[in-house]
């Protein structure tokens, strides 16, 4: 009886052994995958490990390593559920949620890669400024804009990658129709980064569109004079004729000085120089 015990006793314990066996080669022949760059491979072989452990001791940083080859190998549910399990082992927890920000930028899932690179800003120890900046990309993609704005700001505020965070700021501003803050936003990046083309030509249209709208007051005032001129109740002799010719002038005048501001940002915007032909045509 005590014989039988014991041969039994051992029969369970002899597959545990070799399990513990075979999870520590399958570790070993993953961190050579890992090291070949064959991520899809390592991923595997570290799954397999993992669930047949053993007896076998493993440090709770395996997990991200695990998260990262599955990352590598586009293997969405496999990074996430290791990038979670080192989450909550408490180990390289900010690049953790930096990873599962990657994972969910793969997939297009940008709300949830914005709240990961969040949650990696707030764990992490050193530096947040590549963080930030991109967790407002995350953000500006998934239409996140207030959130976005928020993010490109701290961008400037960080002074990280201000000419590219500017601009993105000012275009996100413009898709939430705020126009004077868009233009703010671009007169401080012309300001700052006068040679960025796509800054200064973004601030010449909206200085384009300021002096079409006062070249626009100035021909209705001319307009509607002259309509009375063919109704033959004003004479352009009259002094209310002369009168409302120089309030027409007055606007074209305002119009000269936007479109020259235009100029000077783009002298190749056409639509710049055309306004300013009109505008000058009337002054002379």
């Amino acid at each position: 009886m005590i014989r039988n015990l014991i041969v039994s006793v051992f029969a369970i314990l002899f597959p545990v052994f070799l399990f513990g066996q075979d999870a520590a080669e399958k570790i070993n022949q993953a961190n050579e995958a890992m090291k070949a760059e064959d991520y899809a491979k390592a991923y595997s072989l570290y799954d397999e490990a993992m669930n047949n452990l053993g007896d076998v001791q493993v440090e709770p940083a395996i997990n991200f390593n695990i998260g990262f080859a599955a990352y590598k190998a586009n293997n969405t549910e496999g990074a996430l559920k290791y990038l979670d399990k080192a989450i909550e082992a408490g180990v390289n927890v900010s690049r953790s949620h930096e990873y599962k920000a990657l994972v969910y930028n793969q997939n297009k899932d940008y709300s949830n890669a914005v709240a990961s690179y969040e949650q990696a800003i707030a764990t992490a120890e050193g530096d947040t400024k590549d963080l930030v900046f991109n967790a407002a990309i995350a953000a500006y993609r998934g239409e996140l804009l207030d959130k976005a704005v928020d993010l490109f700001g701290k961008s400037v505020e960080n002074d990280h990658r201000t000419e590219t965070a500017l601009y993105y700021k000012a275009i996100t501003l413009k898709k939430l129709n705020k126009d004077d803050e868009y233009k703010a936003a671009l007169e401080e990046g012309a300001q700052k980064f006068p040679n960025d083309e796509k800054i200064t030509s973004a601030l010449a249209n909206v200085y384009v569109t300021e002096g079409n709208n006062i070249y626009k007051k100035g021909v209705a005032i001319i307009n509607a004079i002259n309509e009375k001129v063919n109704a033959g109740s004003l004479k352009t002799t009259d002094d209310g004729y002369v009168a409302e010719l120089e309030k027409a002038k007055t606007e074209f005048k305002a119009a000269v000085t936007v479109l020259e501001k235009a100029k000077a940002l783009d002298a190749t915007n056409k639509n710049a120089q055309a306004l300013l032909d009109a505008c000058n045509a009337v002054l002379q």
